[in-house]
């Protein structure tokens, strides 16, 4: 074998190794572009499975209750919103509403102010809102700044019903009492207010579902200083008190 010959065969030889080892790397490559294809479709797949799932994952609290003479254990179903409200249950919210969004004083202010969103819908929630604000001239906390502070007495609840058969209207009557910052004995002032109301879903949030369990909600408030006039029983009262007082006695 001549010089010649031998470098041809070992060039030949180099060329196919060469060759070899690119083909491998080819090979190697496309495995592993396979593999994080296949990677990036189950991150994928499982990201969409869970964005899925979320909507079906919530915390639903329930009550166990335990009956004292049998001992007989069962849950207490969760009211959806679906079941009819007596009107003495009504009632107390309305009364609870007036009382707490109504009064003020400073200890409790913002307390109070959370707990009567529970009960608005968004757009009351929006006008609370504004309400509050300190550029507003009407806020109580402009109105009540020098330190006095307001209570309230619910008198009455009247409801109403429309024509429609539809029971959502009620008239609250309630005295404030505004106690001023120097003390003093309080100066009443009455008032009537108009509410429109409804029941809905109870709030998902453990917080406002706990200060308003049955979703109840107040769609429109109005409140407005009430003209109160003596009634002519009262006047014929005094009247009577009077004569009696002013009739001669009789001698005995």
């Amino acid at each position: 074998m001549t010089v010649e010959n031998a470098l041809e065969a070992y060039f030949t030889e180099a060329a196919s190794w060469d060759a070899d080892r690119a083909a491998q790397r080819e090979r190697s490559m496309r495995w592993l572009v396979a593999t994080a294809a296949a990677g990036w479709l189950c991150a994928v797949g499982v990201s969409i499975a869970l964005a899925m799932a979320m909507p079906l994952k919530s915390v639903q609290p329930f009550v166990i209750r335990v009956d004292n003479s049998t001992g007989i254990v069962d849950v207490v179903p969760a009211y959806t919103g679906g079941a009819t409200v007596s009107e003495a249950v009504t009632r107390y919210f309305l009364e609870h509403y007036v009382s707490t969004c109504e009064r003020f004083n400073f200890a409790t202010a913002e307390r109070d102010y959370e707990e009567c969103g529970a009960f608005h819908t968004a757009a009351m929630n929006q006008a609370w809102y504004q309400r509050w604000m300190k550029s507003n001239p009407n806020s109580p906390l402009n109105l009540y700044r020098d330190g006095s502070s307001a209570d309230i007495q619910v008198i009455s609840v009247s409801f109403f019903t429309r024509a429609s058969g539809l029971s959502d209207l009620a008239q609250v009557r309630y005295v404030k009492l505004l106690q001023p910052a120097g003390g003093g004995a309080p100066e009443p002032t009455h008032y009537i207010a108009s509410i429109q109301y409804a029941y809905g879903k109870p709030p998902s949030d453990p917080r406002a579902r706990l200060e308003n369990p049955l979703g109840f909600k107040v769609l429109s408030f109005h409140s407005e200083v009430e003209v109160l006039r003596e009634s002519a029983a009262s006047t014929a009262a005094t009247t009577a008190s009077d004569s009696s007082n002013t009739a001669p006695q009789r001698v005995p």
